[in-house]
């Protein structure tokens, strides 16, 4: 089996550890395998791939997509470093509005299954950083295009930042509504 699969402490949220084949070349591992993939929980169809390129303190998200358009994802960090969050916004969850997180890197190889039902975003940790990520359920659909402020006091997320005003992001993401402001709106999962 390529794949070691620990599920994390937010139910669906799966770290995912391929084996590495690693010589004097290089190395070799396998991104997804269905029949693995499924032993774990994770079966699906990947509509879509997306790759992302950012530099040290760029913060993306916290993306999702709004119902009828959900989408799950398969993270992985190719180049660099990335401190990769997911967080439950499933209104009937006991773990609502509760986040993990995990670093993704191009030394350790993991890679994180977020499914639908959850807001994701990261942190570049590292001078660059390459993003990858297989994405299920539905293609980008912009009407259905929906994201929470990575800094949402209620979720609270311990971002290794030491100092807001340095993070880097779209002025898109910067007005970003809250957890509770996008719940009152009925715009989660």
């Amino acid at each position: 089996m390529p794949f070691d699969m620990k599920p994390l402490s937010i139910d669906g949220v799966v770290l995912v550890k391929p084996k590495v084949f690693a010589d004097e070349r290089g190395f070799f591992m396998e991104l997804s395998k269905n029949t693995d993939l499924q032993r774990f929980g994770i079966d699906t169809n990947f509509v879509q791939d997306n790759l992302s390129y950012s530099h040290r303190g760029v913060v993306r998200g916290l993306h999702y997509q709004k119902r009828p358009k959900t989408q799950g994802k398969l993270v992985t960090c190719m180049v660099g470093s990335i401190f990769d969050v997911a967080v439950d916004i499933r209104v009937d969850s006991p773990t609502f509005g509760k986040w993990v997180s995990v670093e993704l890197n191009s030394d350790n190889h993991h890679m994180l299954w977020i499914p639908e039902g959850f807001a994701h975003g990261f942190l570049v940790l590292s001078n660059e950083a390459l993003v990858m990520y297989k994405v299920s359920g539905s293609e980008y659909a912009p009407e259905c295009d929906a994201g929470i402020r990575w800094n949402d006091p209620t979720i609270n997320i311990y971002w290794p930042v030491k100092n807001e005003d340095m993070v880097i992001m779209s002025d898109k993401d910067r007005k970003l509504p809250t957890l509770l402001e996008r719940k009152e709106m009925g715009e989660l999962l």
